[in-house]
């Protein structure tokens, strides 16, 4: 979306695949939601291109580490600290790719000016340049946007961010002073209509265009019942910003727990509620992926081991 010598658009937020969703596991056969909540995206790509040996080898030295009470089991909690930790580890790296081409003065803070010249500077020093309504109309809802997310994110009102604020700007959904933004611009992404609220239609909307007008796939029909018997919790035909906060962010839903506990039922032989490093190997490709397994992976690039 960003115009040339523009840094494009990091900050838009669309990870919208909800708990009991079915793309949660819709792609089992080839484990990647699996590797990626237990390795994270970019370790997961780089056992793309080991040999099925070698992936082994690197599991068994992970699962040791996850092992914190060195009892040679590991419990749905260490598997589920261990995921919370990855993810938190690949938040905080993509950050530390990024903040160089933000961070212009070199002072080790991100003002808004330098976030604004980064990203939209071209575009407001050449707008006759864009002249399809479109690109023109994203960065004029967008610009106003992120200076919005921005100040929410900026704790101190220096107008400048640290690392952790400039992570929460980035990462909204990952902090808790920043929930009601992720619900407004949740909200404002799918509200077509303007009134405020989310109906059944625009909720359906933002998954399906059904642009050849024949009739709804089963799982669309799926989507709308749990629109009428999950997500509309006051049956008053729409969601308002409580519901849609109970849909994206829900309070009694642990994403890490969950994926511990899918991991811990799919492997656990003896069904003991636990794993030995063995059960681990021996359901190897669904915690890790190699070459044997990831078909017409053109991926090069080397990684440091975990």
């Amino acid at each position: 979306m960003g115009g040339a010598g523009g840094l494009g658009k990091p900050t838009a937020w669309q990870e919208r695949a909800r708990p009991g969703t079915a793309q949660q596991h819709e792609d089992a056969p080839s484990f990647q939601y699996d590797h990626e909540a237990f390795l994270g995206k970019e370790e997961a790509r780089s056992f793309d291109q080991l040999s099925p040996e070698e992936s082994q080898e690197r599991l068994g030295k992970i699962v040791d580490r996850i092992d914190e009470n060195k009892d040679g089991y590991l419990t749905t909690e260490e598997l589920k600290n261990w995921i919370k930790r990855v993810q938190k580890r690949y938040i905080y790296e993509n950050v530390a790719k990024v903040w160089k081409d933000y961070d212009t003065n070199k002072d080790n803070k991100i003002t808004w000016e330098e976030y604004k010249q980064a990203t939209y500077g071209y575009y407001l020093e050449n707008p006759e340049e864009f002249q399809d309504a479109t690109d023109r109309h994203s960065f004029k809802k967008m610009l106003p946007r992120d200076e919005r997310r921005f100040k929410t994110a900026d704790l101190d009102g220096d107008s400048a961010a640290t690392r952790e604020e400039f992570t929460a700007f980035l990462h909204p959904e990952e902090f808790e002073h920043m929930k009601d933004i992720v619900v407004l611009e949740t909200l404002e992404d799918i509200d077509k209509n303007e009134d405020g609220f989310v109906d059944q239609d625009e909720y359906i909307a933002d998954m399906f265009a059904n642009e050849e007008g024949g009739p709804e796939p089963d799982w669309v029909t799926t989507e709308r019942e749990q629109f009428s018997d999950f997500r509309d919790l006051n049956k008053d035909g729409k969601m308002d910003k409580e519901e849609i906060q109970h849909w994206i962010l829900p309070q009694d839903y642990d994403h890490a727990l969950a994926e511990a506990r899918h991991l811990v039922y799919e492997s656990d032989v003896d069904k003991d509620q636990k794993l030995t490093k063995e059960e681990v190997l021996d359901n190897w490709n669904m915690f890790v992926g190699s070459q044997a397994t990831n078909y017409g992976e053109d991926l090069t690039r080397n990684h440091d081991e975990l």
